[in-house]
């Protein structure tokens, strides 16, 4: 089991903002070279043996080089780390107001990286083999009404080059429920205007076709011809969707810019996010009479299991309409 918050662990103390914490850790000392090889051979094995995301594999390195910090601050290193380092990490971490959420998934990434130096020989026990994972409330999808959406939507100025981009890009993130790192990496040859679909390349590199609504073809074509000529410079560019000189966006800057409109909107920035959208797709597909299975190959769900998150989300928004509207609720 994980171990209680030590009586000097700062339980007293407001809980700390994420820039808090990045701060201090970044404060300790660098990791080791024979740590920070160590992490890149591991992330190096994991992308060419599981094909996971680039997202993924920034994660595991973060939580892995934050540990390795951790450590050299104490004279020691990944190879000979303990059970019992372990614990003291975990508790040093509840200390600084790390989430339940963070430390689940700190321990996935340990027990990657364990699992594969057991493999490999270059260990002889697992450490995190009696580690219990933080017990996690299930939380819901965080989705916006049709009405919100509808204002978001409106939100960009279609007459400038960036602000036909962003309603396209929102136009369709909503109509097809793209995570956001698959939006932000579509190259321009994704999109089949002609049949009206969209090839995505999502999580293991596992390809699906996308059905596209009208008002998101139409809105792609007005970009396709209107804004991304602009935007490339008469540079080749790749990207579906440019930034200002052509480049890549990244997935901060399109997070950025739909913090930006949704207050420009009227819709609390605080609950929106672009995943947000990709929740708002999948529930709204539901409450209009989506069924499951159509719904897990549309989200390019692996399993069922993830996608009947969404049936509470929509069990959740039923008990709200009774307890607002039935004269006896």
């Amino acid at each position: 089991m994980p171990p209680r918050r030590p009586a000097d662990s700062r339980a007293d103390r407001p809980a700390s903002r994420p820039a808090d914490r990045r701060a201090r850790m970044l404060a300790l000392p660098a990791p080791a070279d024979e740590d920070r090889h160590a992490v890149a051979a591991f992330l190096d094995r994991a992308w060419a043996e599981a094909g996971l995301s680039r997202h993924t594999l920034d994660g595991y390195r973060r939580d892995l080089e934050g540990l390795a910090r951790w450590l050299a601050a104490r004279g020691a290193r990944l190879a000979g780390v303990g059970r019992q380092d372990l614990f003291a990490y975990l508790a040093w971490r509840a200390g600084e107001g790390y989430s339940p959420r963070s430390n689940a998934r700190l321990l996935s990434a340990l027990r990657a990286f364990f699992a594969q130096q057991l493999r490999l020989g270059l260990r002889e026990d697992d450490p995190t083999a009696r580690l219990d994972p933080p017990r996690l409330g299930r939380s819901l999808p965080k989705a916006l009404s049709e009405t919100e959406v509808e204002a978001l939507i409106a939100a960009p100025d279609p007459t400038a080059p960036t602000g036909l981009r962003d309603r396209a890009m929102i136009e369709l993130m909503y109509a097809t429920g793209l995570r956001v790192s698959e939006l932000v990496n579509l190259p321009a040859t994704a999109v089949n205007l002609r049949q009206g679909v969209l090839r995505v390349t999502g999580k293991g590199n596992r390809e699906r076709l996308v059905p596209l609504g009208e008002e998101a073809q139409h809105w792609l074509q007005r970009y396709l011809r209107e804004a991304r000529p602009v935007l490339a410079g008469g540079r080749p560019a790749a990207p579906l969707f440019l930034g200002r000189r052509g480049e890549v966006l990244s997935r901060q800057q399109f997070w950025s810019t739909v913090k930006r409109l949704a207050a420009a909107a009227g819709v609390d920035p605080v609950r929106v996010s672009p995943h947000g959208l990709r929740h708002s797709f999948a529930t709204h597909l539901l409450n209009h009479g989506a069924d499951l299975r159509t719904l897990q190959m549309l989200l390019g769900h692996s399993s069922l299991s993830t996608t009947q998150i969404y049936t509470l989300v929509a069990r959740e928004g039923l008990k709200r309409l009774h307890q607002q509207h039935h004269p006896r609720a």
